[in-house]
């Protein structure tokens, strides 16, 4: 007969086996999994591969891209509405003529037009921005572009670039009149998540979107980020 050491010793072995097989158990079906899924369910399949730079007219590189919004444009506009954001006017003879001159005089024009970028082809679906100050020289401002792809519940994905207008000024590369924004794009993009909180139900970060953690937008102007990308999911 086994003596009782023996016993004990294939006891021991037993109870540590089924701890191990409790705790991976719980790992697998309390953690992982439910992870996996939550990934799976708000993975935008417009992410899989998405670029990291808007682009010129002139098909120079532009702003980067550093937040992304999952959800319908009622619900975009009203919350940027309701945090003092306001729809800019579209790019017009006359609209250029006032920006010029409010611009000159300091004047206020709250939706100053902004600048065309293009994503996936087109120009931005929409743009948003506010003023400092009652200068149009200064503001902060986001462009977003729509994607034709949905997901599971028909929802697009609204990619945004959000940067800071400084100063108006001449392109470094073209030689046209523009704005320069302020190098600290993160800033803005961490701006507008706090302006949105109060209708996104959940934020998701890619945290090696943008390889290039330093470089120059369409205007040559200079910029540095930390290369995440923001993912809300709105309400």
């Amino acid at each position: 007969m086994p003596s009782t050491q023996h016993f004990l010793h294939r006891f021991r072995i037993w109870i540590s086996a089924l701890l191990i097989a409790g705790f991976a158990y719980y790992a697998l079906a309390y953690i992982l999994v439910p992870i996996a899924w939550r990934y799976r369910e708000h993975r935008h399949p417009a992410l899989s591969a998405l670029a990291t730079r808007s682009i010129t007219k002139d098909g120079i590189p532009g702003d980067p891209i550093n937040i992304a919004l999952i959800g319908d444009e009622v619900t975009l506009g009203r919350a940027l509405l309701e945090s003092g954001w306001v729809p800019a006017d579209p790019i017009t003879f006359a609209a250029a003529l006032r920006i010029a001159a409010d611009s000159m005089l300091h004047r206020p024009y709250d939706n100053a037009p902004v600048s065309s970028l293009f994503f996936w082809g087109h120009r931005q679906d929409l743009g948003f921005e506010q003023m400092i100050g009652g200068d149009p020289r200064r503001r902060h401002h986001v462009r977003f572009w729509k994607s034709i792809d949905r997901d599971e519940l028909g929802r697009p994905l609204w990619v945004g670039a959000a940067t800071l207008d400084n100063r108006a000024g001449i392109s470094h590369t073209t030689g046209q009149i523009t704005h320069h924004i302020d190098a600290d794009i993160d800033g803005e993009r961490d701006k507008l998540l706090i302006d949105l909180k109060q209708v996104a139900v959940r934020v998701e970060w890619l945290d090696t979107f943008q390889l290039m953690r330093k470089g120059r937008n369409g205007g040559g102007d200079p910029y540095y980020t930390d290369g995440r990308l923001a993912v809300l999911t709105l309400q």
